[in-house]
């Protein structure tokens, strides 16, 4: 049976390495089963050929695999929005189908339609599913009503079809769209209620996600309104992670214990296994274990708990898990069966699979099932306390029993560290080294303490529930500040980059080693071994090889409707600009930060803001609380938030001027733009645009040139400065030009492209813009001029490479969108 499951995952999994789903899929799939149940039918009754039965029942069950996530699939890429509806204003009608956020800044919800009109026609073929912001005007949440699952709503909206921005290292809204069969997103202008609650009594999920909202509620009116965790309290209740904040986010994965704010296998086990021992009590009162054994109402029992919390919990991956788990040992008590553990495991990962075929591309799924097989391996040796039989433990002293628990404890902590690293680097580039000790304290507080008290307090009514959430916020708190001083030491996080393939298959194997079960002392020479085989996970990748002297690479980032672009030469780093803001989100924590942890780079030279525009010095508070700078140079007023901000840190900062260079491992900078006599003030007569800091990086072959969001007036500056002798310089050199002002048509003048006669141009803009950037007669003046004309909204991250020599290979060029296109990434028709 085993083999059967794996070739059912292993036929599902090779459709997730394809770049699309290949046609006329579903008649080679029949055929392929046909042929197979015909060859097993024909062999049936010889024993001779009972191999190779084996093989054909495993190949039928591959392609099964294969036609089922095919199918999957092809339901969710015949769910996308039409292009021709991008950007329209529409009107659907429809229902809320699943638990929201809310924040002050509005909501963002999922909303099941039923009708699309467009005027006054009605939309034939348009999306079942979409997802949806609803943000209040002018920033007044009064504005936003309350959105709640099984409401009816009559929604005008613009909508367009999943899109995000793509870049290394980063999350990947297209693909969690996919994955939450999403076939459009967009904004909601206005609302009229139709339905306060339209949930039939035959809707189970929708019903759950009801009272998912219902327990929310009944949580933030309990906790006072300052309880600073209480998003953490609503995540332990019903796994909605939303409101837990950023900060308070970066000490929990910091100290690794990330895992337990979240519905973990344990709590979902812990609610079943309450669940049996009351329904074991309960039965065995009377005469009913005479019509069936405690035994198998115990084990139903614990599963239908199982089973409404892992739905109550949102149906996330460790709580699918523990439910399916709960549930194949139910089934294996009800017929009379004895599994064996792994058994167990593996209908748990067939059954995940079956229903998420794409639960493999989230970390929930590779480190619950990781740890799981990895106690299981470990342990096998662990099923007698003090080498007595199983059942025999009471004839063990108490103190003996308590010693051995812990030890057995130490050990399975120890097992579950070592055996996620590589699974920890590979999702989130770094390793906690304080992971063991602070695990060894918020395990039992959480799982026994914490837990307990908010589902006990969630469940219960208003009077008894207040007063045991509020001992529940208070032990978090105070565990909070213990976890937060152990975040703070400086070796408390080990910082990697994204291991290579190779590293973690020789981890792999070193782990298999070092984990396995038997006498730790009898073998520590070989498990110290397999140790010393995770240490490849911290070697850095080839994929991050170093460059040679007159190299530099620029890796512009698709950051939407903003500018960051990373320059890179033999042993420098320079940053120019930091992307967006919006709200709490900026691009520093969504797209900057985790693309630099994904390489590996923790230090940047020096870091060059433009401007003092939202859209370039977004995110770089965020940055200078994560990653170590030498020295600022941009073009800011002296009253911006930043230049105090460095102060503070005692990073050097100096102003933009024309005229300043330095050169890098053979590589040279230049200043092209503001004027060297320009004062940066509020009250300065022209607009930060006109002052952007605009800098050429060059070598021997190429000129590669960052310009802000410089326009006309301050491009007629830089033209002034092209002398004849500089621009002899640059005719021998492959120019590579940033479209000023991500291509608006106050920018990228006739007069300075004729005087650069760039070779290729890029622009940084987002994706439908408002602005509409880049502007089109731009665009058609690159065009007539025969210059290759890249946007970012149709790369994705670029990443150029840049020889020292003429006569070494030419330019490399990658695009990220093209370049790592999947099957859930369709072109607009």
């Amino acid at each position: 049976m085993r083999t059967n499951i794996a070739a059912f995952i292993a036929g599902g999994s090779l459709l997730l390495f394809l770049p699309a789903v290949p046609g006329y899929w579903g008649w080679i799939c029949a055929t392929t089963i046909i042929i197979s149940l015909l060859g097993v039918y024909l062999n049936r009754s010889s024993i001779r050929y009972r191999n190779a039965s084996s093989v054909l029942i495993a190949i039928c069950c591959c392609t099964l695999g294969f036609a089922w996530n095919a199918d999957y699939a092809q339901g969710r890429l015949n769910n996308i929005l039409p292009i021709e509806y991008e950007g329209k204003d529409l009107v659907l009608e429809g229902r809320v189908n699943a638990l929201p956020q809310s924040s002050p800044s509005g909501a963002k919800f999922s909303f099941e339609v039923d009708q699309a009109f467009l005027g006054k026609g009605l939309i034939e073929s348009f999306p079942t599913q979409i997802y949806l912001s609803w943000q209040p005007a002018w920033r007044n949440p009064q504005d936003v009503p309350e959105v709640i699952p099984g409401q009816r709503w009559e929604l005008k909206v613009k909508i367009k079809r999943p899109y995000g921005s793509l870049n290394p290292h980063t999350f990947d809204f297209e693909r969690w769209s996919f994955h939450q069969d999403f076939g459009a997103s967009g904004s909601v202008r206005s609302g009229k209620l139709i339905l306060e609650k339209d949930i039939a009594f035959t809707e189970f999920a929708l019903a759950m996600e009801y009272q998912r909202w219902k327990l929310r509620q009944k949580i933030q009116r309990l906790l006072p309104k300052d309880a600073r965790y209480g998003g953490v309290i609503a995540a332990l209740v019903m796994g909605d992670q939303n409101s837990i904040d950023q900060d308070d986010w970066r000490v929990f994965n910091a100290t690794g214990i990330g895992h337990l704010i979240s519905i973990s296998g344990l709590h979902v086990t812990m609610l079943a296994g309450f669940g049996a021992m009351l329904a074991t009590f309960l039965w065995r009162r009377s005469t009913l274990p005479l019509w069936v054994p405690v035994g198998k109402v115990a084990a139903a029992v614990g599963f239908l708990i199982a089973f409404i919390y892992a739905w109550l919990a949102g149906f996330q991956i460790p709580a699918q898990r523990t439910m399916y788990m709960v549930g194949v040992v139910a089934f294996a008590l009800w017929s009379g069966r004895n599994p064996r553990s792994f058994d167990i495991w593996w209908w748990a990962l067939f059954f995940v699979l079956v229903i998420d075929p794409m639960a493999p591309y989230t970390p929930g799924f590779w480190l619950s099932f990781g740890a799981v097989a990895a106690i299981l391996y470990a342990m096998q040796d662990s099923d007698g306390l003090l080498g007595l039989p199983t059942g025999r433990e009471l004839e063990v002293h108490w103190k003996d029993r308590m010693i051995q628990a812990l030890r057995e404890a130490c050990r399975v902590q120890t097992v579950v560290t070592i055996a996620l690293l590589p699974l920890t680097l590979y999702w989130f580039y770094q390793a906690s080294i304080v992971s063991p000790l602070a695990n060894a304290i918020a395990i039992p507080v959480v799982s026994y303490i914490v837990t307990p008290l908010a589902i006990a307090g969630a469940l219960l009514p208003d009077f008894f529930g207040k007063w045991l959430l509020i001992p529940a916020h208070a032990t978090m708190d105070y565990l909070a500040i213990m976890l937060t001083w152990m975040a703070n030491w400086k070796w408390s996080i080990a910082w990697s980059s994204q291991p290579a393939w190779w590293a973690i298959a020789l981890s792999i194997i070193g782990i298999i080693i070092a984990i396995r079960p038997g006498s730790i002392q009898e073998s520590w020479i070989s498990r110290v071994a397999g140790l010393v085989l995770c240490v490849t996970l911290f070697i850095e990748p080839l994929t991050n090889h170093h460059l040679a002297k007159g190299e530099f690479r620029a890796t512009v980032l698709d950051i939407g409707q903003g500018t960051a672009v990373l320059i890179e030469t033999k042993t420098k780093r320079l940053l120019y600009d930091t992307g967006p803001i919006q709200g709490k989100d900026n691009a520093g924590q969504r797209i900057i930060l985790p693309y630099l942890r994904g390489r590996g780079i923790h230090h940047i030279d020096r870091m060059v803001i433009s401007h003092s525009d939202s859209d370039h010095i977004g995110g770089a508070a965020t940055l200078l609380k994560e990653m170590s700078f030498d020295s600022m140079m941009g073009s800011l007023p002296s009253t911006n938030p930043l230049l105090a901000n460095l102060e503070d840190r005692k990073i050097p900062a100096i102003p933009c001027r024309f005229g300043q260079q330095w050169s890098w491992d053979g590589v040279d900078f230049q200043i092209w733009h503001p004027h060297e006599n320009t004062v940066f003030e509020d009250q300065h007569p022209r607009k930060p645009n006109e002052v952007s800091c605009v800098l050429e990086v060059r070598n021997q072959v190429t000129s590669f040139w960052l310009t802000g969001d410089v326009e006309k007036q301050g491009e007629a500056e830089i033209t002034e400065r092209l002398t004849p002798t500089a621009l002899n310089h640059l005719k021998d050199k492959n120019l590579i030009f940033m479209a000023p002002h991500h291509g608006s048509k106050t920018s990228s003048s006739q007069e300075l492209l004729t005087a650069l006669s760039p070779d290729e141009a890029f622009a940084q803009n987002g994706y439908r813009n408002r602005y509409g950037h880049p502007h089109p007669t731009v665009t058609a003046r690159y065009q007539s001029m025969n210059i290759p004309f890249y946007q970012t909204p149709t790369t994705g991250a670029q990443v150029w490479k840049f020889p020292a020599k003429s006569e070494r290979k030419q330019d490399e060029l990658l695009f990220w969108r093209q370049d790592s296109r999947r099957l859930w990434h369709r072109e607009p028709s």
